[in-house]
């Protein structure tokens, strides 16, 4: 998940995106602008799952690691959601996001879409965080959950008898979840193994216009996806936090895009073929409701913006090199 530093009204209000769109005074981004009164989210179908899902998801991980208070997430979580953001993402190792989640979910639990995330080997292991996560979001049952960090995993060991994904096939089954999902940072051919079993319905991966330069996901995975239906959601569209993990819980240091450019980042994630959702999280209620303004004027990118847009993240590129781990 992305995390953005807080873009001020002048520096924001300065900026013109693309010579076609003009920046959103964050000051006029009040409730009139919330779903009822504002232009809808666009949606999408996620692939294999035919769920229909807004092409923009609440990434948690930001405020879960923030750390910020309780009452405070509620807040930004609920402006997302309340302007359509039925797309939730989450972990259980998001600090306290999932705990946040769990005074705004009962109540609305019809209405989203929610995932979240064991980041583990084992049957055993998995099972103990998916219990917590339930408990903790206080649902008896999950829409998505994704073997997480599954660049960083043993395959086999995940595939294997006792292994996660043994464990997650026998919680659709039985009714806990509905569908299964991979998610990373690194590592695509990780992934285009998992996607080889055709036991995966969604994954996530990091697709944003300067990594496709490292990891490059978009041409390594996304058409494994594609053939095989499976439903994709894009993360780190804005090429995440400036110096990667190890300031993710830093949030004034602000993410590498640019903020002239954040809209046209968005832009790419979403003009790629397959992808459903991009997932943003914000770290501010002035975020949330910019990243909702952002994907409610989504038009796909000219030829002029995609060609300016490139080049930017090629000249990126080899500062970012490959902070979430190995390629390969």
């Amino acid at each position: 998940m992305d995390r953005c530093k807080e873009i001020t009204r002048r520096k924001f209000l300065g900026k013109i995106i693309g010579g076609t769109t003009s920046a959103i005074a964050l000051s006029h981004l009040t409730a009139e602008s919330k779903e009822g009164t504002g232009k809808p989210l666009a949606k999408r179908v996620l692939g294999r799952t035919k769920k229909n899902v807004p092409i923009l998801g609440l990434g948690t991980a930001p405020v879960g690691e923030g750390p910020i208070n309780v009452q405070e997430g509620i807040r930004i979580f609920g402006e997302a959601i309340d302007r359509g953001v039925t797309y939730i993402d989450t972990a259980r190792i998001y600090g306290n996001a999932e705990e946040i989640l769990g005074h705004l979910i009962p109540k609305r639990r019809d209405k989203l879409f929610i995932a979240t995330k064991v980041s583990t080997h084992t049957a055993d292991e998995a099972e103990r965080s998916l219990s917590e996560s339930l408990h903790r979001l206080k649902i008896d049952h999950l829409d998505l959950v994704h073997i997480h960090s599954i660049g960083s995993k043993n395959i086999d060991r995940v595939l294997g008898k006792g292994g996660a994904l043994e464990y997650l096939l026998k919680q659709k089954e039985a009714g806990k979840i509905r569908f299964i999902g991979i998610s990373g940072h690194n590592r695509p051919p990780n992934f285009v193994r998992m996607l080889k079993t055709d036991q995966i319905d969604v994954i996530m991966c990091v697709m944003n216009y300067a990594d496709r330069n490292i990891y490059d996901f978009e041409s390594k995975v996304l058409p494994e996806a594609r053939k095989r239906n499976v439903g994709c959601v894009a993360m780190k569209v804005y090429a995440g936090i400036k110096g990667g993990f190890r300031n993710h819980r830093s949030g004034h240091i602000g993410c590498v895009t640019e903020p002239a450019y954040l809209p046209q980042a968005l832009a790419y994630a979403l003009d790629l073929k397959g992808v459903s959702v991009a997932v943003v999280g914000p770290y501010t209620v002035e975020q949330a409701i910019q990243n909702v303004e952002f994907a409610r004027k989504y038009a796909p990118l000219s030829e002029e913006q995609r060609a300016s847009l490139m080049a930017y993240g090629k000249k990126l590129a080899p500062n970012l090199g490959p902070r979430y781990g190995p390629v390969r």
